[in-house]
């Protein structure tokens, strides 16, 4: 990043350009999608940081590019959160400093070939770090991981089949450090180059190489998305609306039909009227029908979100809790002390109740589901653990109805692709009022999204696979070896600042003379 040095001698212009450096790679999010965009958005934030006169500047740079980062790919919640928003952003911001540290200990400077091939590898493992924590679904989850722009390319998503959404995400980092270091750096080209060369051959070797999905029939998933629709009794409407849409699906041979997230509003025990019109349309399309649930339960105190799975005969008892809550949206994280946020915001009122197990349900033909609720798909962990369990299909039910007309209705519908990747299992994603999409067992696009604008049904014919993915079988090891890659460059600064302090040499100290200024001599 060339700025007049004058320029950015002032600390608050430094910090501004540092949270427009850090808030270039919304654009390689949807809606823009400018998936190549992520492989040098993180550069002018990089060369920033490198330029740092000082480690606190470092420090600084990284803990405001941070918070850009987080604001820009967030920002569709501003209207939900308002300026709580900029206080979030702010404290996950600090996240990033340590990165930004790393940085300049790598980069700053005229660093050495051995320095930058380091950096290749432990800055993309710190960037790692920064990423494992914020998945926290205390801290909100793993919403915007870098490597999730890559989800509608190809060679992209069968490295996810290898390390997951993970090692997508290393890769993105270290492409940006090799592109900073051949822009800033002329004496280190080489280990730059060779880092460019290594990712693009990891890359090459899973496309050829990776395990892919072994094709095993299909099946016909319909979506019901009623879109949106408001005013006083909203919540029975939408019930007629959806119950309306499912009625056109007679006759179809369809596997199963999925509603959105909250698409019934009342506790089907509480209401059996509700249960036996779901009832009639199972038997009308010939198939279960998966809703999703959103009222206070009438069997244990509190609110719940479920996903359950009804019949002919009414709802079969499957059924699925979800178990992580969106932070105010959902529940507020320390309410006694946060409860503030509810009038400044949207924030959730009362908070609800969490399920405590993942569930795969089998339905008519032996097909077996694993259902997630809204942002719960942005795990790769619950995926994972849904396919490791027996299912087939991965579901998840979601309205991003509140934001309706922004970024987030695309975003939130990219990440099944991911999942779908990542497991080697088709994953639909159902909303009330769009996006919804399917996409198959490689992570490819299945049929047409449903957008914002529609309400509709769609049936699609969904592709099964069997077999089991690298990353199912062994996990987040990309995380672990970052983790790895930290304790070892941990131990090698300790040893050297040890190295340092015993080939010190021993201070002078001055003689000590007695009362009349004569030097004390042993002895005397």
């Amino acid at each position: 990043m060339k700025l007049p040095g004058h320029w950015l001698a002032s600390p608050w212009r430094r910090s501004a350009v540092a949270a427009l450096a850090g808030a270039l790679p919304m654009f390689a999010f949807p809606a823009p999608s400018l998936w190549w965009f992520a492989y040098v958005a993180l550069v002018p934030w990089i060369l920033l940081v490198r330029s740092a006169p000082t480690w606190k500047r470092a420090a600084y740079d990284g803990w405001f590019g941070g918070f850009g980062f987080i604001l820009a790919v967030h920002h569709w919640l501003l209207p939900s959160l308002h300026v709580f928003t900029l206080v979030i952003a702010a404290l996950m911001g600090v996240l990033w400093v340590p990165w930004g540290l790393l940085v300049r200990r790598f980069l700053a400077g005229r660093p050495s070939a051995g320095q930058v091939a380091a950096g290749l590898v432990v800055l993309p493992s710190g960037w790692l770090m920064v990423e494992l924590i914020r998945s926290w679904q205390g801290l909100g989850g793993p919403w915007g991981m870098i490597g999730s722009s890559q989800w509608q390319v190809a060679p992209a998503l069968r490295l996810a089949s290898v390390g997951g959404v993970w090692l997508l995400s290393f890769l993105v980092v270290a492409v940006n450090v090799g592109v900073a270091v051949l822009v800033a750096v002329r004496e280190s080209r080489v280990p730059a180059v060779a880092g460019l060369v290594a990712a693009a051959a990891v890359t090459s070797a899973a496309w050829v190489w990776s395990p892919r999905p072994e094709a095993d029939g299909r099946v016909r998933i319909a979506l019901v998305q009623p879109g949106i629709i408001g005013g006083s009794g909203s919540v029975e409407k939408r019930f007629a609306r959806e119950e309306a849409l499912t009625r056109q699906l007679a006759g179809e041979d369809i596997d199963l039909v999925v509603w959105g997230e909250s698409s019934v509003g009342f506790d089907l025990a509480g209401r059996p009227d509700l249960a036996k019109r779901l009832a009639s349309l199972s038997r009308t399309t010939g198939t279960d029908i998966l809703v999703n649930v959103d009222a206070r339960r009438s069997d244990r105190p509190g609110i719940y979100k479920s996903s359950v799975l009804v019949g002919p005969d009414g709802p079969t008892g499957d059924r699925y809790d979800k178990m992580r809550l969106v932070p105010f949206g959902e529940y507020i994280p320390a309410r006694s002390l946060l409860s503030w946020a509810t009038s400044v915001g949207k924030a959730a009122s009362e908070d609800r109740r969490r399920g405590s197990e993942q569930v795969v349900m089998t339905i008519g033909g032996g097909l077996r589901i694993g259902p997630m609720v809204c942002f719960e798909s942005a795990f790769p962990d619950m995926s994972r653990h849904l396919a490791q369990d027996g299912a087939d299909v991965l579901i998840a039910q979601s309205s991003t109805s509140t934001f309706q007309h922004s970024w987030a209705p695309e975003q939130h519908a990219s990440i099944a692709a991911l999942r779908a990747a990542e497991t080697g299992r088709p994953m639909v994603h159902a909303t009330l009022t769009g996006v919804s999409a399917v996409y198959g067992p490689s992570g490819e696009r299945v049929g047409s999204w449903l957008g914002t604008d529609a309400s509709t049904a769609a049936v699609y014919d969904v592709p099964l696979a069997r077999g089991v993915t690298p990353y199912v079988r062994f996990g987040d090891w990309a995380v672990h070896g970052a983790v790895l890659v930290l304790l070892v460059l941990g131990g090698v600064e300790g040893a050297r600042v040890l190295r340092r302090r015993r080939s010190a040499p021993a201070p002078h100290l001055p003689p000590v003379r007695t009362v009349r200024e004569s030097p004390v001599r042993p002895g005397r």
